[in-house]
């Protein structure tokens, strides 16, 4: 398509435009595409990008009421419907079971009108931070526009789909445009290796959250090739998503590469070869157990941070049934997931059968970005993210990391 930029150029920004970008830029197409593309070539012209890009797909954060406030409203102005397919990260309450969650009557109202601005642009309410698990996962070098920073690492990561760490504003402008800035982790050179971590221990279960939090903590924005001292460490695709999501609350890269499992690990690194400390990290065993310290009793349980699968829930209620000796747990327990799993047919008897022992699964949101969840002192978790953010976003509670089985044997 022949590009019309030189005007555009001199007077606005060094991102080229089509005829077709400058006229919505312009307002040609309405107040919303246009306030869109704002957004857009603003975006573009900090990153030095040199053009927008067609995109797949959209995924939407900032949904929960609890987050984005009233400056929703800004939302419900927009028209018109997306280009692409969108999706919704989790709300703050579970759209079907809000009053057992002790959600006022306000704050539902709220949230159900944020849900509503969404849907009518055409995004879809699934409310999950696992879209990639639900029917919506990218094909391999798609480009997409992602928020949620869990999901944006575990698609370039594992899925080797191409996203930059949106936040909830640009994705959802992408959406409405349905391209977005070529630059960042778009580009193949972007996505190479920089810096490289030692695994010298077995790890299971959440062990990969302390590794992620400790790799995004210590990498800065230097994407790492994670290097296991042998083929039997490498973690599954459950682990995958806790460890994406660790390396993303803790950390500043959208990405990383586990050597001999990510399909771009083979790339040619930039790795540097010097033998210098600060280009390689080494973690042994300690540093992991140290996400393990012993505080305070946790009076409450949870679980689904980023949000559950079936093979999760399946594994959770294999360990409530070793464990319960006909009881029901005695600690506050919520499992967290989507509500295309919980309802799948594989899953619902699962779930049916975890909530017999007095477990709580919700969905459409979670412990972090709920009201719900604001009053409890000590959380005990298998998720790394909540680590990070409970203390930030939760009351200040304290967290305690465990892996998942010690989690249920605590219940009872």
């Amino acid at each position: 398509m022949q590009r019309n930029y030189f005007w555009y150029q001199i007077y606005y920004s060094p991102m080229y435009l089509t005829k077709e970008e400058e006229r919505i830029y312009e307002g040609e197409e309405g107040w919303t595409k246009k306030k869109a593309m704002e957004i857009l070539v603003a975006i573009g012209d900090i990153n030095h990008a040199s053009e927008l890009i067609p995109i797949k797909s959209a995924h939407v954060s900032g949904v929960s009421y609890k987050t984005i406030g009233d400056a929703f409203e800004f939302v419900n102005r927009l028209e018109g419907r997306v280009k692409v397919e969108s999706t919704l990260n989790p709300i703050g309450m579970d759209i079907e079971k809000w009053s057992k969650m002790g959600i006022s009557k306000e704050f539902a109202n709220k949230q159900k009108e944020v849900l509503a601005a969404y849907k009518k642009l055409g995004i879809s309410a699934e409310c999950t931070c696992i879209p990639y698990l639900i029917g919506h996962a990218p094909k391999k070098g798609e480009h997409l526009a992602w928020a949620e920073s869990s999901a944006v690492l575990y698609v370039n990561s594992v899925l080797s789909a191409k996203t930059n760490m949106e936040g909830a504003p640009s994705a959802l402008a992408t959406a409405l445009i349905g391209k977005t800035p070529f630059y960042g982790l778009h580009q193949l050179e972007n996505r190479k290796p920089r810096i490289r971590v030692c695994v010298k221990c077995d790890l299971a279960d959440a062990d990969f959250s302390a590794l992620g939090f400790l790799i995004g903590n210590q990498v800065g924005d230097k994407i790492p090739l994670i290097e296991f001292s042998s083929p039997a460490s490498l973690p599954s695709k459950e682990e995958l998503k806790h460890l994406s999501a660790a390396i993303g609350a803790t950390g500043s890269v959208g990405m990383y590469h586990i050597k001999g499992l990510t399909p771009e690990a083979g790339v040619k690194a930039d790795v540097m070869k010097s033998k210098r400390s600060e280009e390689k990290i080494e973690i042994e065993r300690k540093d992991v157990e140290e996400f393990y310290i012993e505080n305070n009793e946790p009076d409450v349980i949870a679980m689904g941070c980023p949000h559950c699968s079936a093979l999760e829930l399946t594994r959770i209620y294999e360990l409530l049934r070793a464990e319960s000796k006909g009881r029901k747990v005695k600690t506050d327990f919520f499992i967290f997931t989507a509500r295309a799993i919980a309802q799948s047919v594989q899953t619902q008897q699962i779930v049916k059968k975890i909530e017999n022992y007095g477990v709580k699964v919700i969905c459409d949101t979670c412990f972090v970005v709920s009201p719900a969840f604001e009053n409890y002192d000590c959380v005990l978790t298998n998720s790394g993210k909540m680590l990070r953010y409970v203390p930030l976003l939760c009351g200040g509670a304290e967290v305690r990391l465990c892996k998942t089985e010690e989690c249920v044997r605590k219940a009872f």
